[in-house]
Order: C-alpha cells, then sequence, then structure tokens
C-alpha cells in the first residue's frame, strides 16, 4: 500500500515546514499592524430592562 510508505511524504512536509520557519515566518511577522490594540475602558454595568407587563 504507497498510502503507508513515509518516505517521499515525511520529507516533502518537513520541507514544507522548514521553508516556512525559517523563510515565509520572519517576513510575515516583519509586518506592522494597522490595527492596533488599544486599552478600553472596563464595561458598565447593564441597567436592567423594565418590562412593561409588570
Amino acid at each position: 500500500m504507497p498510502q503507508l510508505n513515509p518516505n517521499p511524504w515525511f520529507t516533502i512536509m518537513l520541507l514544507t515546514w522548514l521553508s516556512f520557519s525559517f523563510l515565509m515566518q520572519p517576513k510575515l511577522l516583519s509586518f506592522i499592524s494597522t490595527n492596533t490594540p488599544m486599552n478600553k475602558a472596563l464595561p458598565t454595568k447593564p441597567t436592567p430592562w423594565t418590562w412593561p407587563w409588570t
């Protein structure tokens, strides 16, 4: 059964993972995010709903 032979597929997976880790990841992480996180105020406690039938 050829699908159980890990010989070519493991090498391809390993090379793909290494190329992503060492070539692509630093390039992607060097971009500056345009949406910088902001400090938000703590959410206020919601006011209770006034039901018209009570």
